[in-house]
């Protein structure tokens, strides 16, 4: 890897694009393994975590795998494929491990905001679905990580567990489902706003609201220099620093485009728009008690896999259910139809049109659901809950999500579920790109840019050191260590107050 030069004097040595839970977490690390780093934050809009991480924006699932069926398919010959699920839960434990160092050094006061035990829920009908879901039980359940998993048929046992799902079911329709106690909620705009409101507190840090990135250009120094407008006053200044990240959810894609770094050619996105339909009934809603996650629809992408949905936000329970996907031309929930468009270039305009002739599913699946009618989408949550009425229910709109397209050799271009860390040679910009599940595996996903972009200074004794006092389990391999991992998770439910999962507040 080519090295940048640090001699950069003007302006601070780290600029974070977004205020979302991808800067706050990378902006805590900084600070917590290097104090005297100086770092501005620039948000286009008024407020973190707006975006993404608002709390009406995501699904609020801490993505553990435990319920998740997009991350354990089916193999042809019938088995289950769980290594994914095996490493995204042990992100979302190293993840709740560096909550816990925080909360336990105060940085982070009441835990209970942002974080609440829940449990997750897998459940499926159709003989073939009752059969995939027993497989996939049964495979989880050989490792640690799902210990305390359970499974049934008995769908007396599943009114107990989901008295909405099963009432007035056909008796006749084989259901299964499984069910982990240890699943958490958690609110990330919470999480992301409580982050920031403390990096603003630390010296060298300095958050603008309402400031647009415009242009990003190579300094003549070896950094960055970034032009930045004042959204109130329409006046722009250019900033230079040493190192600049672009967590701007779905706008990262065209500020990574401005970069003009070789390794951002040949990328594009896929924008996903989505609907919750929101319970309004305080009595249906305190019925329930879990995230009940099923199968995705043919072509749909995994945000969309549908749910019924346990979720506190703002300090009030709430239930949902979706999301209903549908198409939109933006990157952001409050960007403009001319994203998609505007990101468009030579280099990846054959890669796009090669993923969009490879997944001629989804687009069908997205104009359909952009034709549903209110009724359409009501057939679909009695699905979930049979006894659903359309009084009971209002649409909400959630987030705009933007899926990765890129180059392949074989296939011209692939479209990308997932999250993924763009970043120069020399290590002095990256990018995210993508989405789920990326809020609940940010603290892995940012350790791993420190190493791409400050790969000398991670492997120094203080890093090392700070890294293992933050995240316990750094360097090793949870899935692979029962004891350790079986240890760290006892401390985390203790400190984040998940010891006792069986009781959410209504």
């Amino acid at each position: 890897m080519a090295k940048r030069d640090n001699s950069i004097q003007n302006g601070p040595d780290v600029v974070l694009i977004g205020a979302g839970i991808m800067s706050a977490t990378l902006g805590v690390l900084l600070k917590e393994l290097q104090p005297d780093l100086t770092i501005d934050i620039y948000e286009r809009l008024d407020n973190a975590a707006a975006e993404s991480s608002d709390a009406w924006n995501n699904a609020g699932t801490g993505h553990s795998a435990f319920c998740e069926l997009n991350y354990t398919p089916e193999r042809k010959d019938g088995t289950v494929e769980i290594v994914k699920a095996i490493k995204i839960a042990e992100y979302f434990e190293e993840s709740k491990e560096f909550w816990a160092y925080l909360v336990e050094k105060g940085f982070l006061q009441d835990a209970p905001n942002f974080i609440r035990p829940i449990p997750h829920m897998s459940f499926v009908w159709g003989q073939d679905n009752v059969n995939y879901l027993r497989k996939r039980f049964e495979a989880l359940t050989q490792n640690y990580l799902f210990e305390g998993m359970e499974f049934s048929e008995n769908k007396a046992k599943l009114a107990e567990w989901i008295p909405l799902v099963m009432h007035n079911r056909d008796p006749n329709q084989p259901v299964a489902a499984t069910k982990m106690d240890i699943g958490t909620d958690v609110n990330f705009g919470a999480l992301t706003r409580a982050m920031f409101l403390r990096l603003m507190e630390m010296p060298g840090v300095k958050m603008y609201f309402n400031h647009d990135v415009r242009n990003l250009n190579r300094s003549k120094t070896g950094g960055w220099s970034v032009k930045v407008e004042d959204n109130g006053t329409g006046q722009t200044r250019t900033v230079d620093t040493k190192f600049v990240f672009i967590g701007a959810g779905g706008g990262s894609l065209r500020l990574l485009e401005k970069s003009n770094i070789p390794e951002s050619k040949g990328y594009g996105g896929f924008p996903v728009s989505g609907q919750w339909l929101k319970c309004i009934n305080r009595d249906i809603i305190e019925q329930h008690q879990a995230k009940v996650y099923g199968k995705a629809s043919v072509g749909a992408p995994p945000m969309s896999v549908p749910h019924l949905d346990t979720r506190m936000i703002d300090g009030k329970r709430e239930l949902l259910f979706g999301p209903y996907a549908g198409f939109s031309t933006k990157f952001l929930k409050s960007g403009s139809y001319m994203d998609l468009p505007g990101s468009i270039q030579f280099s990846n305009m054959y890669p796009m049109v090669m993923a969009g002739v490879r997944n001629i599913p989804l687009t069908r699946y997205l104009i359909e659901q952009v034709m549903q009618s209110p009724q359409d989408r009501l057939n679909a949550l009695r699905e979930y809950f049979p006894d659903a009425k359309m009084e009971d229910w209002e649409l909400e709109i959630a987030g705009q999500r933007v899926q990765v397209i890129k180059k392949d050799e074989k296939a011209g271009g692939v479209l990308e579920f997932g999250t993924e860390v763009v970043s120069a040679a020399d290590g002095s910009i990256a990018a995210l790109l993508g989405a789920s599940p990326g809020a609940s595996t940010a603290v892995s996903i940012m350790v791993d840019l420190l190493k791409r972009c400050y790969p000398e200074q991670t492997k120094s004794d203080a890093w090392q050191a700070k890294l293992k006092e933050m995240i316990p389990s750094y360097g090793q391999s949870l899935s692979k260590n029962p004891e350790l991992g079986k240890q760290i998770r006892k401390h985390t439910s203790k400190v984040l107050h998940l010891t006792d999962p069986r009781q959410i507040p209504a």
